[in-house]
């Protein structure tokens, strides 16, 4: 099939998908000035390199794409050409607009995804949480971007539920691959250790053992007999310790109030924290702060 870029509202094939912002199978044999300069995804996009090599700029950060990598951005990050144009070589991408999507990881997908809501939960922490953009050797996507195309294109019975379906798939395996690439070859205390750091800096967040699976990209069963075995603690009591040895640092402020270190530590009220506090302690917050 020739190359082709199809833009929502122009292009009867995405008519049915009002999700799909664009969706294309390019090749670049030429040098176009100001044909990708650098600007925010409208969705989710994702980009799979088929052939060349491409110099990017990916949230600001440059970024060498060879062929089967993948670019994966948010719609709050930027992606384009420093030199303002494509370099020569073939790619396919996709732009999904989700229903709802915050850089706090709120992920709303919206009815044609049967995507379960919590595993778009952790789908949309584990985006928002990504500082590297670019999956390396991700060739069974360019299977599923085949798929889709056949199906716009040829529009046998239910394609509109197999178009979903496989577009479900390809952010599945992107995700699943993100989570894995920084653990490859890598033994788990040091996965472990990037997994606290990042539950360190994101404690505010209502984690559940699934979306911390998701991260390492272990099923939640694994990822519960690993922790116990590393920490002796379950994931929600190794989290809870985090979340009380993260707030006896932050009771030495005068400046904060026990409800606002409540809050920043991921607990849902003073009088959680309270408890939960002097549970593990021997004292309440108020007490251990005068006290100590």
């Amino acid at each position: 099939m020739s190359q082709f870029i199809l833009y929502q509202g122009k292009a009867k094939e995405l008519s049915h998908f009002p999700y799909i912002i664009e969706f294309a199978n390019y090749k670049i044999q030429n040098i176009q000035l100001n044909s990708q300069e650098i600007k925010a995804s409208e969705g989710i996009r994702i980009c799979l390199i088929v052939d060349g090599k491409f110099d990017w700029n990916i949230d600001g950060q440059p970024f060498l794409l060879y062929p089967n990598d993948v670019s994966l951005t948010c719609p709050w990050q930027t992606i384009g050409s420093s030199k303002g144009a494509y370099d020569i070589g073939a790619l396919m991408w996709i732009t999904i607009k989700p229903l709802h999507f915050e850089a706090n990881g709120e992920l709303v997908l919206g009815e044609w995804s049967s995507i379960s809501e919590t595993d778009q939960r952790v789908i949309g922490t584990i985006l928002s949480l990504n500082k590297k953009p670019v999956l390396t050797r991700l060739k069974a996507c360019q299977q599923i971007f085949q798929n889709i195309e056949v199906e716009l294109f040829s529009k046998e019975l239910g394609y509109k539920t197999r178009v979903n379906h496989l577009i479900d798939e390809l952010l599945i395996t992107a995700v699943r691959h993100l989570s894995k690439q920084d653990n490859l070859r890598r033994d788990f205390p040091q996965t472990f250790l990037k997994l606290e750091q990042t539950l360190r800096e994101n404690l505010s967040h209502p984690w559940s053992v699934e979306e911390m699976a998701g991260l390492v990209g272990l099923g939640t069963t694994a990822f519960s007999e690993k922790v116990k075995a590393f920490s002796g603690f379950s994931p929600l009591n190794y989290l809870i310790n985090i979340r009380i040895s993260e707030a006896i640092k932050l009771l030495g402020r005068k400046d904060l109030s026990l409800t606002d270190i409540a809050l920043e530590t991921g607990f849902y009220s003073s009088q959680h924290f309270s408890s939960t506090f002097k549970k593990l302690t021997g004292y309440t917050p108020r007490e251990f702060r005068k006290n100590k």
